[in-house]
């Protein structure tokens, strides 16, 4: 007696599963990089570190920052202030976190 082999096509469904998974992952990266920039942030009143936030765009980019106008200066520095970076770091410097968030976000589906 022979055995029998049933296929199924679930492209499909993968295919509409990936775009859900991609915005899954990017919104944990946006939360764990906003984490990362408010961890770094030097804090005095602490209004700079309470304002950062993120945002995910259409087309799939993930901004973190915050609106508070002093901000850049603490970023970047003047001339009478050294630069403390805290947003540029959250972004670059955990890029393993990230893809991991991607990786897992992928499997579940």
């Amino acid at each position: 007696m022979a055995g029998s082999v049933r296929l199924t096509d679930n492209s499909k469904a993968i295919l509409a599963a990936i775009p859900v998974a991609e915005d899954r992952a990017l919104e944990k990266i946006g939360m764990v990089a906003e984490g990362y920039a408010q961890k770094a942030c030097p804090v005095d009143t602490g209004l700079l570190r309470d304002s950062i936030m993120h945002y995910v765009e259409e087309d799939k980019t993930v901004l973190i920052g915050t609106a508070i106008e002093y901000a850049p200066f603490v970023e970047f520095g003047t001339s009478k202030q050294k630069a403390q970076p805290y947003l540029r770091p959250a972004a670059t410097e955990h890029g393993k976190t990230y893809r991991n968030i991607i990786e897992t976000e992928l499997r579940k589906g």
